[in-house]
């Protein structure tokens, strides 16, 4: 049944498997919701062709404003939260999908800065990190000394940048990176992004305390994030 109230316009920056995937719930069931889509911008456009009505493909990022929406949700890439993300803000609210870019100080001090000047708010999805709530109540209470994150999966998945992409597999598996998730997140963007909620979650220990570990698993199948995956929407205000 229909929420009885003016519905909140939701635009999505990205159009991979998860952005088609968000798309596709927002056009059949986002009324049902409350939700109403706006907007859909890609950096290729052509791949919106034929799946997105033309009326809301939006050609040109910095143009958003013009669809009024009260909600932008990138499920691009962190390149994206990086470039825009301070100019989203300027119009919607923002839930980033690519937490790693915040791995970046510079990013994420004018993503605080941007926040407070036009009175939006930041959400940031949590994705795989199933125990976020209890991560973050340990760490308020002054419980939390340490945090490891490892993640496992199949060299077809991991999509690395300078000096990781140059890491050999030796064996079966392999220890592509350990140490702080603030290193990591540049040279593996698509790969550190539950790494970065972890991060996040716990900011008295932050990028430079959380340790990340990155495992290259021959033994694994291909596993890319499913279209659906409704852990997405799951999120977190981190003010």
């Amino acid at each position: 049944m229909a929420l009885d109230r003016v519905p909140r316009r939701v635009g999505v920056v990205g159009y991979g498997r998860l952005g088609q995937s968000l798309v596709s719930h927002l056009l059949t069931q986002g009324p049902e919701l409350g939700l109403e889509l706006v907007f859909v911008w890609n950096r290729d456009p052509g791949r919106m062709k034929g799946s997105v009505p033309p009326s809301l493909q939006l050609q040109n990022l910095a143009a958003l404003g013009e669809r009024h929406p009260d909600l932008v949700v990138e499920v691009a890439h962190p390149k994206i939260i990086q470039e825009s993300g301070a100019q989203i803000l300027r119009c919607a609210n923002l839930l980033v999908g690519s937490p790693s870019a915040l791995a970046d100080q510079a990013t994420e001090h004018q993503l605080l800065e941007a926040s407070h000047h036009w009175n939006h708010a930041v959400f940031v999805a949590r994705g795989a990190l199933w125990g976020t709530e209890d991560i973050t109540r340990l760490d308020a209470a002054g419980g939390l000394q340490s945090l490891r994150v490892t993640m496992a999966t199949h060299p077809d998945g991991l999509r690395l940048e300078g000096p990781l992409a140059a890491v050999p597999s030796t064996g079966c598996r392999t220890v592509l990176y350990e140490g702080p998730i603030r290193g990591l997140c540049p040279f593996a963007p698509r790969n550190s992004n539950t790494m970065a909620a972890a991060a996040l979650a716990a900011p008295s220990l932050g990028f430079d305390g959380v340790v990340g570990v990155l495992v290259a698993d021959l033994r694994l199948l291909p596993a890319p994030l499913q279209a659906g995956d409704p852990s997405l929407l799951r999120s977190r205000l981190f003010p």
